[in-house]
């Protein structure tokens, strides 16, 4: 049994991929990465950090918003018997804002995730995780942009939704980002724009809510991206997509 991401690793997909990125509508809302400064502190932990900052920011408690990393740290402390848990909590309470010392704490705090998400075989000491001005400066940016867009393509309807009743044999993890009214929603903080696994896992998240037990996704009808490294949000109606190309998909890639 494969999580969303493990899955599209491993199929081959046809050429020019399932759902092109060609027919996403790109839409700037401002200014990009220009603004931005350069950083070589990890794009992993940045695109979390940003993540579980904006849901905090939009209402979340701590504890709901960097849940994933708080799986993570039990599964730290049930492998190594290390007080990971009470460690975590603790990074909790010191998240109150965008100030620098809530942003580091969200960087640590997402040190978990590969705990949960992999194994433990890719963690790294969280107290070890010391953004630089430049990086924590771009996350503030980022989440601020986040909120920016939500303010226009909002209101969240379901945060890290999951999808029981739609996983099968095949696929039986994965969670998304958000889902708006009439949007399932991806967040990606690279420097290029969404490639076609991308589009493939939102799809995949999209049809998995539509099979799973979650009402909010009777109304959903979109799938998109936002960049808020490159303050993009990329969109497309599920109607474009041919229905061949999703039978295909259900079928062959996630198993139903």
């Amino acid at each position: 049994m494969y999580s969303v991401v493990q899955r599209i690793n491993a199929i081959k997909q046809p050429r020019g991929g399932y759902i092109p990125p060609k027919m996403l509508t790109a839409t700037q809302l401002g200014t990009g990465e220009e603004e931005l400064q350069e950083t070589d502190f990890p794009a992993g932990l940045t695109g979390m950090a940003v993540d579980y900052l904006s849901r905090f920011m939009l209402g979340d408690a701590p504890e709901e918003a960097f849940h994933i990393s708080l799986l993570g740290a039990q599964a730290l402390q049930n492998a190594t018997g290390t007080p990971a848990v009470e460690q975590a909590l603790g990074y909790c309470s010191e998240i109150t804002g965008l100030d620098d010392a809530s942003i580091t704490r969200a960087c640590q705090l997402s040190g978990y995730d590969v705990c949960f998400r992999a194994g433990l075989m890719g963690y790294k000491p969280v107290e070890d995780i010391q953004p630089n001005e430049a990086a924590i400066n771009n996350i503030r940016t980022m989440v601020e942009r986040s909120l920016n867009f939500f303010e226009q393509y909002g209101p969240v309807v379901l945060d890290g939704p999951t999808f029981e009743g739609g996983y099968t044999d095949v696929v039986s993890t994965g969670d998304g980002d958000f889902l708006t009214k009439d949007t399932m929603w991806d967040f990606k903080v690279s420097k290029k724009p969404p490639t076609n696994k991308h589009t493939l896992q939102v799809l995949m998240y999209y049809l998995m809510g539509k099979h799973s037990i979650h009402e909010e996704f009777d109304s959903v009808d979109k799938i998109g991206f936002f960049n808020p490294r490159l303050n993009t949000v990329y969109q497309m109606s599920v109607s474009d997509i041919s229905p061949e190309t999703i039978k295909a998909i259900e079928e062959e890639v996630i198993g139903y």
